[in-house]
């Protein structure tokens, strides 16, 4: 029992001993070996390493570039228009030893002096330019100016500026209000010039329609009565060779013609028996008187 115990307690000791001496740096990290509070040693790779146990401590810090959402902010454009701005800054630890000097190794500090930054510059930057550029493909040429600003400010804290990115330009709510009411009264005035002009564009379509339709109708009629005309300029000639070829005959079959319009079944017609309409049935009527004496 006592030889478990004595196991126990030396491999307890054994355990405190290599803790106290060795560690070990992950590949996602930086160390710094400090002494009595000054920095003896910076180690940038991955692996295990020594140190002077109970004199020695070790500061670990991401080697990882960090990504830091800054807090939307509302800036002035150029053009004097209000736009909040939600923004994002893209960040390293450059300078292990100086970043532990100036900022104490503290990443809530750095990235609450990042916010500060660049919020600054972003509304030094984008006051200068006009709303349509800042909303277009032309801001990435002003955040790389916002960038390279930042930077000539943080490096003296041991940080590298990677990017700053712009994640959303939003108007304020009273500005969207009045916008969108802007936007849908130019649009409603561009639907009325529309339905205006399509109204005209209708009016003279039906107008020429109308117009040609009368100028159809009145070279049909035209033609009509030429046709018509012409067909009774043939009819006559017709009737005056007719008539002419015989007119004793022509004279016979047109009284004949008019006979059979005339006298119909129940009809009563009364005429003088002197009356040119008879002078057929006159010619007639000895024939029938002599047929009767015989």
């Amino acid at each position: 029992m006592r030889v478990l115990i004595v196991l126990v307690v030396l491999g307890v000791l054994a355990l405190v001993a290599y803790n106290s001496v060795f560690f070990t740096v992950d590949q996602t990290q930086m160390a710094l070996v400090q002494e009595f509070g000054n920095i003896v040693r910076e180690i940038q790779e991955p692996g295990l390493y020594a140190r002077t146990p109970f004199t020695q401590n070790i500061v670990y810090l991401d080697k990882r570039i960090l990504i830091y959402d800054i807090q939307p902010r509302p800036l002035i454009t150029g053009d004097q228009k209000r736009l909040v701005i939600d923004n994002y800054a893209l960040w390293r630890i450059d300078d292990p030893k100086l970043f532990a000097v100036t900022l104490g190794g503290n990443i809530p500090s750095a990235q609450s002096r990042l916010d500060d930054l660049v919020y600054a510059n972003l509304r030094d930057v984008l006051a200068k330019q006009k709303l349509e550029d800042i909303v277009s493909g032309k801001r990435q040429a002003f955040l790389k100016d916002v960038a390279r600003l930042t930077q000539e400010q943080v490096k003296g804290f041991g940080m590298k500026i990677i990017d700053v990115r712009i994640r959303r330009a939003d108007l304020p709510q009273e500005n969207e209000d009045a916008v969108f009411s802007r936007m849908q009264t130019e649009r409603q005035r561009e639907a009325a010039l529309f339905r205006a002009e399509g109204d005209q564009q209708a009016r003279n379509i039906r107008s020429q329609a109308d117009k040609e339709r009368d100028i159809l109708l009145a070279d049909a009629r035209q033609k009509a009565e030429q046709l018509k005309g012409e067909g009774d300029a043939q009819a006559l000639e017709v009737y005056a060779n007719a008539y002419n070829r015989d007119p004793e005959f022509y004279r016979f079959w047109r009284t004949l013609q008019s006979y059979k319009v005339s006298f119909k079944e129940g009809d009563t017609i009364i005429l003088s028996t002197e009356s040119d309409y008879f002078k057929f049935f006159e010619s007639l009527a000895p024939k029938a008187e002599s047929k009767e004496g015989k």
